[in-house]
């Protein structure tokens, strides 16, 4: 997926630290490259990447700034100003890099599968994501018995995304279901059992009751019905990106392993791996010749079937038209 080049970039937000001293999370309030801001919460005039350019991490004038900028927010003990500066896409070697990143994906200034997120791993901490904020799991205990009852929603390396941003024109029916750094473009509906990784999303309006994994994009007007599954790219060994094209409809509990063109559909219940066994048929039904399903990666109106007499997967050509309800996608 080819992208502009946005770098370098500077970030200005604020890190939560566990009782050594180690960033758990940075919530960044500025981001700039040379040309854009791409999020300013700090509302100062004046401000700029060229301002920021010119100062150094130690600065007198950063010193002054990182301190005005600490009062205004009202930070705890625990939080700290960073100031990140992001030359150019390389392998990420820290937090501060890996949230940058996770923001620019959310904030759809990058799409999925444009930026280098090699690292991002090991970058990251463990942390345990709580009503209080970002806690070090080891020390959840002996914080429960001095600030109280905590309700932890997870144990993950990766925050929700609503708890850092909220993408103009989506729904997110339960936010602890979607990632920061999940690319969700305007009208996308994300019900409760839908689920979006980081560096993944949607291209258009969608409605995802499904599965949307990691590396996986679905395109404009695209339907994934509940309980569907799309491979991902993180375990498994397996290196083809999945997609799904426009105006698609992946059936409730179905699966998909191979990136499906434009105007295509797989029947409920229907897992269709790289490696099934499919008769390709014409539209009268006559068998065309037995494919792998990877065979057919990328091509347009396609309905893929599971022939309830003999268990055979079918791809007959799609005669039908998926459309999504522009009430239930105007997000407003």
């Amino acid at each position: 997926m080819s992208q502009m080049n946005v770098f370098p970039l500077i970030g200005i937000g604020a890190a939560t630290l566990n009782s050594k001293g180690e960033m758990l999370d940075v919530r960044y309030h500025y981001i700039s490259s040379e040309s854009e801001e791409h999020i300013n919460n700090i509302n100062s005039k004046g401000l700029n990447y060229k301002f920021f350019e010119q100062l150094t991490e130690e600065s007198s004038e950063m010193n002054e700034f990182k301190e005005a900028f600490s009062r205004s927010l009202a930070l705890d003990s625990n939080q700290k100003i960073i100031f990140c500066r992001v030359e150019s896409d390389k392998k990420i070697d820290n937090i501060c890099d890996a949230y940058l990143k996770l923001y620019l994906l959310s904030l759809r200034v990058v799409k999925p599968n444009s930026i280098n997120l090699e690292g991002i791993f090991s970058a990251l901490p463990n942390v345990a994501w709580t009503n209080q904020g970002p806690v070090d799991p080891k020390e959840i205990e002996s914080l429960r018995s001095t600030k109280g009852n905590f309700l932890v929603r997870s144990v993950d390396k990766f925050p929700c995304l609503t708890d850092y941003l909220i993408p103009t024109g989506v729904r997110i029916g339960d936010s602890t279901r979607v990632r920061l750094g999940a690319y969700l473009s305007e009208g996308t509906t994300v019900m409760h059992e839908g689920f979006v990784n980081f560096n993944a999303g949607t291209l258009g309006a969608a409605m995802i009751e499904g599965r949307i994994s990691a590396g996986v994009v679905v395109g404009k007007n695209s339907d994934l019905g509940g309980g569907c599954s799309t491979m991902g790219t993180l375990s498994g060994g397996n290196d083809i990106k999945i997609s799904v094209g426009d105006d698609c409809l992946l059936g409730a509990n179905s699966g998909l392993g191979i990136p499906l063109g434009d105007r295509c559909i797989v029947e409920a219940g229907l897992y269709l791996t790289g490696g099934s066994k499919v008769e390709k048929k014409d539209k009268d039904g006559n068998t065309i010749e037995i494919v792998k399903a990877s065979d057919l990666s990328h091509q347009n109106d396609l309905l893929f079937i599971r022939n309830s007499l003999t268990g055979v997967i079918e791809c007959r050509p799609n005669m039908k038209n998926v459309e999504l309800n522009e009430t239930l996608h105007s997000n407003d």
